[in-house]
């Protein structure tokens, strides 16, 4: 449990103190907001970015074929298509899982509560 070290007596903070039920790294919110920005924002920007540099790299190999610099560049398009794929592949990993994240917390919470509930005590019967 961490602990505040601003307030006076150092007062326990998390999500086991009380009041702390609520800090969690992030939120619903934050997550979609999150995934909407790489779906947005990172994506096509990526992509973009992605296919000006691979078609500067096409251009520069057309205008040096014949030279064995043309064939580098034509190695470094293939290794930069496979490195993009790559890269696009874990922008839409990332974008996925924060959507998720919120139904398995969710999930989580209400199988934590039905165990809970069916918990039973001597107490119960006073």
């Amino acid at each position: 449990m961490a602990w505040d070290e601003s307030s006076a007596g150092g007062t326990p903070v998390g999500p086991f103190a009380p009041g702390g039920g609520n800090l969690f790294g992030s939120s619903p919110a934050e997550n979609k907001a999150a995934a909407n920005d790489i779906e947005t924002d990172l994506e096509p920007d990526t992509k973009r970015a992605s296919d000006g540099a691979k078609e500067s790299m096409n251009t520069a190999a057309r205008t040096l074929d014949g030279w064995e610099t043309a064939s580098g560049l034509k190695k470094v398009v293939g290794t930069w298509d496979q490195q993009v794929r790559v890269l696009m592949g874990r922008l839409g990993a990332e974008k996925a899982s924060l959507r998720s994240t919120s139904g398995v917390f969710f999930r989580i919470d209400v199988g934590t509560g039905d165990e809970l509930r069916r918990v039973r005590s001597n107490l119960d019967e006073l």
